[in-house]
């Protein structure tokens, strides 16, 4: 099955291209396309559930946000994220989402990338016959 997201290198960053049948697929999409650089979500457990809830001025900026959110959750919280499910986006920006993961154990997750931040640069969210989504991540 082809990943519902597809990556593209630019200039020392890289991109994810997301789509979707809804705004919620979407978001999810953009989600695992940032986390499959991060780690690979199977050598994580969902042992843990947390809730999520982003809110932006647009959809655009709520995409950034939201996965900024998921990096700070790995990087100030010490949880990695194995999968999301996003319940709820309305416009013109919030989002509701539950992340299942677990706490960073350095004996097992090997990370792929070190993802700083996504970053508005470029980013887009459009609908044309499906959503799609393009955001610029600083690695």
């Amino acid at each position: 099955m082809t990943p519902p997201y597809e990556t593209f290198e630019h200039t020392a960053d890289v991109g994810i291209e997301a789509r979707g049948d809804s705004l919620e697929e979407l978001f999810a999409s953009a989600a695992a396309g940032m986390l499959s650089l991060l780690i690979d979500p199977a050598g994580v457990r969902e042992s843990e559930r947390r809730r999520v809830r982003v809110e932006a001025g647009d959809l655009e900026g709520l995409l950034v946000d939201w996965l900024n959110e998921l990096l700070v959750l790995l990087n100030a919280d010490g949880f990695v994220p194995a999968a999301v499910t996003v319940t709820e986006v309305s416009e013109p920006g919030a989002l509701v989402a539950e992340v299942a993961g677990e706490p960073v154990d350095p004996a097992r997750h090997r990370f792929r990338m070190d993802v700083k931040a996504a970053t508005y640069h470029q980013v887009q969210v459009r609908r044309n016959a499906e959503w799609r989504a393009r955001v610029i991540l600083d690695v």
